[in-house]
């Protein structure tokens, strides 16, 4: 199942699974689910997979129109912590060697046995679908990052979503030590539209990926290519982020960039970026300069 965060109808915050075309509304059958966490806690306690928890509860819970629903979805998961893995593409690998003037660092990083894993966002800086994401006022530099994006309860994986890893390429190009100030900002990071069950994605290294930029109507940017590109897997990239490492009750773990648009590109306000990932959904925003 697919399971959303929305504030549909009322201003109260409500779960929502959809399974098919249907969507249920768990925290009208269950106040105390508010929020994927909590279905992910129930879950560690009984040991019960998420999603048939989910189908214990949606005999008693109300169907949502789906048309309804649009445009009212919230940050699916409130994680406390979200973290990003570095050059797990090839293409990702080539563009920071392209911009940076350093560029063994990242080959090398690319083909050791350790991970570039970085510090992301936090939930107050994280924005989720239709909300805009923010753009540095002092670089002149600045791009989407379409990524998979790895739910970890307790350090354990327990969904997939999407995730926007927007980054200053200007600033890290500068230096790899400015890779903080090109990556954590306000806004800097999008989540969503959902949250995908394990049950429901069979295999996240086998998924198509897809992204569009609009600006004005018209499309600046379209490319696509799979997760099947990614050079380590998700429990590879989970591995190394717990070690030594007591993560928060609910992480977020975005895989690496897979898609990047030509050097001479910059995102602009006004600017409307759509990713798109088999299984999940597609995360949309539009652009501003924080």
């Amino acid at each position: 199942m697919r399971y959303y965060r929305s504030e549909w109808g009322t201003s109260a915050r409500h779960l929502l699974a959809v399974d098919g075309d249907t969507a249920y509304d768990l925290t009208s059958a269950n106040a105390s689910m508010r929020g994927f966490s909590d279905l992910a806690r129930a879950s560690e306690l009984t040991g019960v997979p998420v999603d048939d928890i989910a189908r214990r509860h949606r005999g008693d819970a109300p169907t949502v129109d789906r048309a309804a629903i649009e445009g009212t979805e919230l940050v699916p998961v409130e994680a406390a912590e979200v973290w990003a893995a570095g050059v797990t593409y090839a293409i990702s690998e080539q563009a920071r060697e392209a911009e940076s003037d350093m560029p063994q660092v990242y080959l090398d990083v690319y083909e050791a046995d350790r991970p570039e894993l970085f510090f992301k966002s936090t939930a107050r800086r994280t924005v989720g679908p239709g909300e805009p994401i923010g753009i540095r006022e002092d670089s002149d530099w600045n791009v989407p990052e379409p990524e998979l994006g790895v739910v970890l309860h307790r350090g354990e994986i327990v969904g997939y979503t999407i995730g926007n890893d927007v980054s200053s390429r200007e600033i890290e190009g500068e230096n790899p030590l400015y890779l903080p100030q090109a990556k954590l900002y306000d806004r800097s990071c999008a989540i969503g539209p959902c949250v995908a069950s394990t049950d429901r994605i069979d295999d996240p290294h086998d998924l198509d990926l897809s992204m569009t930029i609009r600006r004005s109507g018209a499309v600046v940017y379209d490319g696509s290519t799979a997760t099947s590109e990614l050079v380590r897997t998700c429990e590879e990239l989970v591995s190394h982020l717990r070690r030594h490492n007591t993560l928060p009750e609910t992480t977020v773990l975005l895989t690496g960039t897979s898609l990047v648009p030509d050097d001479d590109f910059t995102l602009q306000d006004g600017d409307v970026v759509s990713i798109s990932i088999e299984g999940i959904g597609t995360l949309e925003n539009p652009v501003s300069t924080v």
